[in-house]
């Protein structure tokens, strides 16, 4: 999803630099019943039932793994409403109503740093299963996925890059949360029996790097270090930030593993915190919100369930309410578009983008190349769109459109205002067809 408006100032440099503000958990939050990976669920309450936070209230089904539901807040279940996904589509919530007592599972049990110790790589696989713990930097991939082999580690990357525009939500996250992202770190190299771990950081975020190097001092044996790697986008795509921080080239279909690779968001790392030492499950997450739509772009924590209108409203509201908006879920290369405000928080949503809405007719394409020039994957995007116009399955396999990463640079560099990367989108489905 590029961003298609006129004059956008990020403010991404303004907002790395304010503190991140908590925001106050609503009456009413919402729970997704179903997302993109999980098309079907069984829920286990019922309209005015009593639940606790962090209560187990349902199983989503994805098919090849199972992902409990969770409360985010302790209060009562009042039925079922239907708003905007992180996906971009609309899906069935629960409605609950917070009692604002956050009374925790009494199943939920903190553990001590010599149960942790004794931890095997499976018996974390089962903790981040049970907690529900997916990629926060927006993939929603399943993290206890990536402990379930064993493949020897042989280093753990931390991807703290932050790519896209705008979004400063996992640099405030750095800034004020190292205590809990190191013990995160160490947490997964006793899971994975890995000595080695590395903070990859983009070099002009100096500051921070500097301010890792020092902290890290406190930890002279942890086997942990700060990687500076390059400024270009994509870099926070793992293969790109794989080759930059080791040398090594990833091949596509192959998975960081099979060259004892383990990596994970600096976010995730968090989350990963919480469920092992915590034994809870995601109930926040930090958001940036920001764009030329909204009158003071800021950093929330939020209660995951909240309704995104309440983050605009403490945002001070729009900057100019009479004129169309573009909201946008993630960052504006790779992020998901939204046709109103109607959407809920969960706990994949990085950063909401509001900006004042401005359509950028489509010309003709000349045939500039810039697609193909910029395609970090190697991909010929021009073509691809005109198999796709053409309906030409056996053409669309052969250019193999599912090596994209959806980065969204085609569509950024093209002269023409196309969309390419929707076109390879396409392509993608079709691609699939058998």
């Amino acid at each position: 999803m590029i961003a298609r408006s006129g004059t956008i100032k990020d403010t991404k440099g303004l907002l790395s630099t304010l503190p991140t503000l908590h925001l106050d958990v609503p009456d009413y939050l919402f729970v997704a019943t179903d997302n993109a990976r999980c098309p079907k669920s069984e829920i286990y309450v019922k309209e005015g039932d009593h639940i606790y936070l962090g209560q187990v209230i349902g199983m989503r089904d994805g098919g090849f793994f199972k992902q409990p539901i969770h409360a985010s807040c302790s209060g009562t279940v009042e039925g079922y409403e239907e708003h905007y996904h992180r996906s971009g589509k609309k899906v069935r919530f629960l409605r609950l109503h917070n009692d604002h007592m956050d009374e925790w599972d009494p199943a939920i049990k903190p553990r001590t740093e010599e149960e942790i110790k004794k931890l095997t790589r499976k018996d974390f696989a089962e903790i981040l299963e049970k907690t529900a713990m997916v990629g926060l930097g927006g993939s929603s991939f399943p993290t206890y996925v990536k402990f379930n082999n064993d493949k020897k580690i042989d280093v753990i990357l931390i991807n703290a890059i932050e790519c896209e525009p705008y979004i400063t939500a996992d640099i405030r996250l750095m800034n004020e949360e190292m205590e809990r992202i190191v013990r995160g770190i160490q947490y997964l190299q006793i899971a994975f029996e890995c000595k080695k771990a590395l903070i990859c950081i983009k070099k002009k975020h100096g500051t921070l790097c500097r301010v890792y190097d020092e902290y890290l001092r406190r930890y002279p044996d942890s086997g942990i270090s700060v990687c500076r790697v390059d400024n270009f986008y994509p870099q926070g795509w793992e293969i790109a930030m794989i080759k930059s921080a080791l040398g090594i080239d990833v091949p596509s279909g192959h998975l960081p593993s099979e060259y004892g690779i383990a990596n994970f968001n600096v976010s995730t790392v968090w989350g990963i915190y919480e469920a092992v030492k915590l034994n809870r499950p995601v109930i926040e997450r930090r958001v940036s919100v920001t764009g030329d739509g909204v009158r003071y772009p800021s950093n929330f924590i939020v209660r995951i369930g909240t309704p995104l209108k309440t983050l605009l409203e403490r945002c001070g509201g729009y900057a100019h309410p009479e004129k169309d908006k573009l909201f946008i879920l993630g960052g504006p290369m790779m992020g998901a578009s939204l046709p109103s405000d109607d959407c809920i928080i969960t706990k994949t949503v990085t950063s909401v983008l509001a900006f004042d809405y401005e359509e950028k007719k489509e010309a003709p394409c000349i045939r500039c190349g810039s697609c193909v020039y910029s395609c970090p994957t190697g991909l010929e995007p021009k073509q691809i769109m005109d198999a796709v116009k053409a309906f030409d399955k056996e053409r669309i396999k052969a250019l193999s459109p599912l090596r994209c990463i959806e980065c969204g640079l085609c569509s950024y560099v093209c002269t023409s205002h196309i969309r390419v990367t929707d076109y390879i989108r396409r392509a993608k489905m079709f691609a699939k067809i058998k």
